[in-house]
């Protein structure tokens, strides 16, 4: 498209990124961008881009990329037009809060980058120049066509998107967005929490869900050496074992630690046996049976 001013002047870079500032990038020491021709521009080429897409108003405009925070990529071909360059096509992205369906028909709430508008000169099309521009943008935002949106697209884009990043198989929507197939996996949720109703990973593995018989045996298991105790537990785990020998069974809610005596559970000292009973007594010699009767003859 071309232009009553010098392209390569306005423009110094071959691909020119423009945001909200309409800042041309490089300019002259002490000269101000020429906002006006910029503006010129992009309303110009975003008429264009309407036309071309059949829409009843432009969606491009120099007011419109000012009161948004898209990013507009321009490119140009500065050696036609005598020098002076002309202005091949422009894309614009930015970012939107969209709520998609993925393959499952489950909504997404996300705000994946757009593409709101991408237009090349009909006479310079088929000349690779959307492809230098698209790709551009990609390493320029560090992303890949797979995780993007797609306002609109006119059935010329969706034939470059298959024909050069393989994109074909689209998620139907009911807004005007397109996605294909692989925006979804990229976008994998976090895992839900556990619940008590999806189980829970406690001392003695994974608790079943509606178990309560299952629960009451686990209550009852105590921590020594491999085995039941009472009438349930944990089968099979290493530290559920049962409860001495001629101790009463626990009930669900017994605390385990007041339910056995310490000295049973080998915690505290065993008791030493009973000291053993002595025989008959033997007779006492003369002399200290003559003392014996002084002494009882002495206390009456």
């Amino acid at each position: 498209m071309d232009f009553p001013f010098d392209m390569n002047a306005l423009f110094p870079e071959r691909i020119t990124v423009l945001d909200n500032s309409l800042s041309a990038g490089r300019r002259a020491h002490g000269r101000p961008d020429p906002l006006l021709q910029i503006s010129t521009v992009i309303d110009e080429l975003g008429k264009a881009s309407a036309k071309a897409q059949q829409l009843p108003a432009p969606i491009t405009s120099a007011a419109k990329l000012q009161a948004t925070r898209h990013h507009l990529y321009l490119l140009k071909d500065g050696e036609q037009n005598g020098g002076r360059g002309v202005i091949v096509g422009f894309l614009k992205v930015g970012y939107k809060k969209l709520f998609l369906l993925d393959q499952r028909g489950a909504h997404l709430e996300t705000e994946p980058l757009c593409v709101l508008d991408f237009y090349v000169t009909e006479t310079l099309q088929r000349h690779g120049y959307g492809l230098q521009l698209f790709d551009f943008m990609l390493k320029h935002k560090r992303v890949e066509p797979e995780q993007m949106a797609y306002d609109r697209p006119s059935p010329k884009f969706l034939s470059f998107l298959e024909k050069h990043y393989d994109l074909k198989n689209s998620v139907p929507q009911v807004n005007n967005f397109v996605v294909f197939s692989g925006f979804f996996p990229s976008r994998s949720g976090t895992p839900p929490s556990p619940s008590m109703d999806q189980g829970m990973y406690g001392f003695f593995g994974p608790i079943e869900k509606s178990s309560p018989k299952k629960a009451r045996g686990r209550d009852q298991t105590l921590f020594t050496d491999g085995k039941r105790s009472g009438s349930g537990g944990a089968e099979g785990s290493p530290l559920a074992v049962r409860s001495p020998r001629g101790s009463p069974s626990f009930s669900p809610s017994a605390s385990v630690i007041s339910s056995i005596p310490l000295s049973q559970c080998g915690i505290l000292p065993q008791p030493g046996p009973a000291p053993a009973r002595r025989g008959p007594r033997e007779p006492l010699p003369p002399a200290q049976r003559q003392l014996q009767g002084k002494t009882h003859q002495l206390s009456k």
